[in-house]
């Protein structure tokens, strides 16, 4: 899988937002635009609904300079789409696999999405996770801990630092890693942010051709799922 240089992300993040001109009407092509996947797999949705994944990390600074624009795709779905996320790990000198980590424990605590805006302005904004030495302008040696992150979570939701290091160091957060790497390996998504829609498509700010146009393209989709499942 490729292992995206912080840098790299930097000057993607740049170029995407670069790119966010107003949307206008588009003839969007499957493997330009968007890219099917095969085999299709299984939805986490509720029955009935049209799943939108966003796969991302924390520590990604592409991902923090789209979270506000994926934040933009959840209120714009129509009431039979639901929007999740999916923390990716494979950038391991950057501390994804942390930060994935914590995501599923937050999750397993149900406080993932509460915090989940917050997460971001703690690695980029506060730096109060920051994976970045603002002096050096180099990745942090330690890299955040779990337990910095316990902290942060104590601070942003109210749980215990303690309660927090025993779910992120369980069992069922293992699985929940292990299932994440082979469901992102499975989508093909060699980058973030990565949108997959309902497991059969996936799609990038740069496939679609900007931010706006993302959002766009998402709702086309998941209006051509809606479509679909309504035939059958």
């Amino acid at each position: 899988m490729f292992r995206s240089s912080l840098l790299a992300l930097l000057l993607c993040s740049i170029a995407t937002l670069a790119q966010a001109q107003p949307a206008q009407p588009h003839n969007w092509r499957e493997g330009e635009n968007y890219f099917l996947i095969q085999p299709t797999q299984p939805s986490n949705a509720p029955p009935g609904k049209i799943e939108v994944t966003e796969v991302f990390s924390y520590a990604c600074p592409a991902c923090n300079a789209f979270y506000s624009v994926a934040d933009r795709i959840k209120s714009s779905l129509p009431a039979n789409a639901v929007m999740d996320f999916l923390p990716a790990a494979f950038n391991a000198s950057e501390d994804w696999p942390m930060f994935q980590r914590a995501y599923f424990a937050a999750q397993a605590l149900g406080i993932a999405a509460k915090t989940h805006d917050q997460m971001f302005n703690a690695v980029w904004k506060s730096g109060e996770l920051a994976i970045i030495d603002r002096n050096t302008n180099t990745l942090k040696q330690p890299a955040p801990s779990i337990e910095d992150a316990a902290r942060f979570y104590h601070r942003a939701a109210g749980v215990s630092e303690q309660q927090f290091l025993s779910v992120a160091r369980s069992f069922s957060v293992d699985l929940k890693m292990k299932r994440a790497d082979q469901l992102i390996q499975a989508y093909q998504a060699d980058s973030t942010p990565t949108l997959i829609i309902n497991g059969k498509y996936r799609v990038t700010p740069s496939s679609a051709g900007g931010l706006n146009q993302t959002i766009e393209l998402v709702k086309f989709l998941v209006a051509r799922e809606s479509q679909a499942a309504a035939s059958r």
